[in-house]
């Protein structure tokens, strides 16, 4: 018997809760690859940009900065807009850092967006999975009770196995889900350092060319 035609069995034998859990797993999916590429393509391009302004930052071109982010919708250009608007106005490292702080609460539910719904995936796909088996013991028990006694033992044996299926299709769906929700949490925190510590250097910069000026 080929590999296809056990999982087709597999399937077809674990009744009809397969099917939610298989649309659980379908949703899941797509919002992991989703997630992945969007998370990836965000700290690509936020390196790329944070490279090309740095020159452009330590030379105290803020102007000049300021209309090179306005031309991205990136989450280091979203940040460093706050930054840069408040450079000529704000007396203070504090008034820049909050600022900055603002736009980073503004990036980071952009970032975690829908991630936290593959836990949960995760969960619904467990709990299918035993209330699919719950159910086929169910029915399992009320057809071994009007079976002959001399094939009760078989029959029963013979309906657990198909039961506990949904089971093990539910925990096959929601133990990668869980990993890669844990994938993609680390992913996002990566990110979001990443960002703190551009603000971080921003600040540093703006207060290191402040210094004379004050002098």
């Amino acid at each position: 018997m080929s590999t296809y035609s056990v999982i087709v069995r597999f399937f077809q034998e674990g009744g009809i809760f397969m099917y939610p859990i298989m649309l659980v797993m379908a949703v899941g999916l797509a919002i992991s690859v989703e997630r992945y590429l969007y998370l990836s393509r965000s700290r690509s391009v936020n390196r790329k940009i944070w490279d090309e302004l740095m020159p452009v930052l330590q030379s105290g071109k803020y102007q000049q900065a300021m209309t090179a982010v306005a031309k991205s919708d990136a989450a280091i250009c979203k940040i460093l807009s706050y930054g840069l608007s408040r450079v000529r106005t704000a007396r203070r490292r504090e008034d820049i850092e909050m600022a900055m702080e603002e736009g980073l609460m503004e990036i980071i539910p952009r970032m975690e967006k829908r991630t936290h719904y593959l836990a949960s995936f995760a969960n619904i796909a467990t709990l299918l999975g035993l209330l699919g088996t719950i159910i086929g013991l169910i029915q399992a028990f009320t057809a071994v009770a009007n079976a002959n006694p001399a094939e009760k033992a078989e029959l029963l044996s013979s309906s657990i196995s198909v039961a506990m299926n949904t089971t093990a299709f539910g925990l096959i769906v929601a133990i990668p889900l869980l990993l890669v929700y844990s994938v993609l949490q680390s992913k996002t925190t990566q990110i979001v350092d990443s960002l703190e510590m551009a603000s971080v250097k921003f600040l540093n910069m703006v207060t290191e060319r402040s210094k004379p000026e004050g002098a």
